[in-house]
């Protein structure tokens, strides 16, 4: 019997329970090797402990260092500030990691096979933002702060380059915007044409792009991309762009990953409309536990899941209704154990 790996599972707001529980009925038919250390945040964590990051959960990640979590609610324009991007300064989880493979063939785009490595911890994302008062109106100018280091550059640059090799990725495509934002991203550029000569020229091929030409060009041929590696904001932006040519955001997985800690999750938001309808699609909650069973070495677990969400949805047909099925999340989950069981 293999040692279990304690690891913190947060459910989350509106559809997490659901999709959560989903996946953690599947990593059960795989044998998971995960004991589960259950914890709260999001507007679960302010109902039940007045802070949507209790300090609970802080410890749990503190000592489990890995951590599988449902969407979390962040209010918009006013309320608490969003809790992944806490998390994600906590723990320094400098690399965000989605994937974008198309599963169900015959949509838009077929066959797409697309990594995005996004910095996480820089740059305009992180919110460093006030207002500015001029007579009566507290909100007369709004003013950001982005930021972006060298070492922060080199970090998430050092990572997606050996991520990339790793992989047997081809290409990694550096997208900026140095034309305008000369110095913000133009020290992000530039620190990876001068590591790109130093370290990495010869062992994979790289190439950039200004983000705007980038996300036309995705709509156009996304096959001419193999990886993509970019700034905070611009990887929020595009990774959602690459999700859509897979089938949405239902379909979208996400690894957090810093040197001390590491977190994964569903890229989609909680969903509150269609909460406890029994309508949620567990499908990128599992894709991201699929990854997090590969950052845990047990890579043969991850290709039996990768398997089994493909032959449920393909061969058997079972799906949920935003992929034009009829199939419950429980209906789903069932159909993906039986799967595995009997696979």
């Amino acid at each position: 019997m293999t040692a279990r790996i304690p690891a913190t599972l947060i459910a989350g707001d509106g559809i997490g329970p659901e999709i959560v529980e989903a996946t953690v009925a599947v990593l059960d038919a795989l044998g998971s090797p995960f004991e589960w250390d259950p914890q709260i945040a999001g507007a679960a964590g302010v109902k039940a402990a007045g802070d949507p990051l209790p300090q609970a959960t802080l410890e749990s990640i503190r000592r489990t260092r890995l951590a599988l979590k449902g969407p979390l609610e962040t209010p918009s324009g006013g309320g608490w500030r969003s809790s992944n991007v806490r998390l994600r300064e906590e723990f320094r989880l400098f690399a965000n990691v989605r994937p974008a493979r198309t599963i169900i063939p015959g949509g838009r785009f077929d066959n797409i096979d697309l990594l995005l490595v996004r910095e996480n911890l820089e740059g305009l994302y992180i919110g460093h933002e006030h207002f500015v008062q001029i007579d009566d109106d507290p909100h007369a100018v709004a003013m950001a702060t982005g930021i972006n280091t060298r070492q922060g550059c080199r970090h998430i640059l050092e990572y997606a380059f050996e991520l990339g090799i790793a992989l047997g990725r081809k290409k990694i495509t550096v997208v900026h915007k140095a034309n305008i934002m000369k110095a913000l991203t133009g020290i992000f550029l530039e620190t990876a044409q001068q590591m790109y000569e130093e370290r990495y020229k010869g062992r994979i091929e790289m190439d950039s792009i200004i983000v705007d030409a980038c996300a036309m060009k995705l709509v156009l041929n996304p096959w001419q991309f193999d990886m993509l590696v970019t700034t905070n904001l611009f990887g929020d932006i595009l990774s959602d762009l690459t999700a859509g040519l897979v089938g949405g955001l239902g379909m979208a997985p996400g690894a957090n990953i810093g040197a001390d800690a590491a977190m994964f999750e569903a890229v989609h938001g909680s969903a509150p409309d269609i909460a406890g309808k029994g309508l949620a699609n567990p499908t990128a909650l599992l894709l991201a536990a699929a990854q997090m069973l590969d950052h845990v070495k047990l890579g043969d677990k991850a290709a039996r899941l990768r398997q089994a969400i493909h032959d449920t949805l393909n061969v058997d047909q079972v799906r949920t209704g935003d992929l034009g099925g009829k199939a419950s999340t429980r209906e789903y989950t069932q159909a993906l154990v039986s799967r595995i069981n009997n696979g």
